[in-house]
């Protein structure tokens, strides 16, 4: 199932219902840190939590999964299609710009990210799987475990992201990379 597009039609729902993520989570018997984290794809809720969520926005557990489970051979996005998320806003300015939609169980998620001048995450986070980076734009620096890597446009990076790592922009000037997360 399309994890990342299931997390976006959620929040796109509530926002076009004008629903604060206050109420939105109250009327699902959740709190509202829970829901951004499903909004922001940090977690998958249970199928009952998730039943929930669709009865708090008005709309069926069958309409809100629709064609989550296909699997096209090939997917275009049209740059006009793409759509901005905002991953963990607590802890990060970063702006996601999705480049795929419309495939279930990929195994690869890739973003552009648009990351500010100064800005970034501010703490380190691992999670499962694995990443890839090139800067396409700018300056960064990640930081992995104990290391930091300082990446100029055109430079690479690939990891396994069970490590703590975080990514931000030092620098006076924004910068774009390309990111792409690789399931396991």
């Amino acid at each position: 199932m399309n994890l990342v597009e299931l997390s976006q039609r959620i929040k796109q729902r509530r926002l076009d219902l004008g629903l604060s993520l206050e109420k939105a989570a109250a009327a699902a018997g959740q709190t509202r840190s829970w829901l951004s984290k499903v909004e922001n794809f940090r977690i998958t809720p249970s199928l009952p939590a998730l039943a929930r969520v669709a009865e708090a926005l008005r709309i069926s557990l069958a309409i809100l999964l629709e064609g989550l489970d296909s699997k096209p051979q090939i997917v275009l996005t049209k740059k006009k299609d793409r759509r901005a998320i905002q991953r963990d806003p607590q802890n990060s300015n970063i702006t996601y710009h999705t480049l795929t939609n419309g495939r279930a169980n990929r195994r690869m998620s890739p973003f552009a990210l648009d990351i500010p001048a100064g800005g970034g995450r501010s703490i380190s986070r691992p999670h499962e799987g694995e990443e890839f980076l090139i800067v396409l734009k700018g300056k960064i620096t990640l930081e992995y475990g104990k290391e930091a890597f300082h990446l100029d446009e055109g430079d690479t990076l690939y990891f396994d992201a069970d490590t703590p790592h975080r990514l931000h922009n030092p620098h006076k000037k924004a910068a774009q990379v390309m990111c792409v997360f690789l399931d396991e």
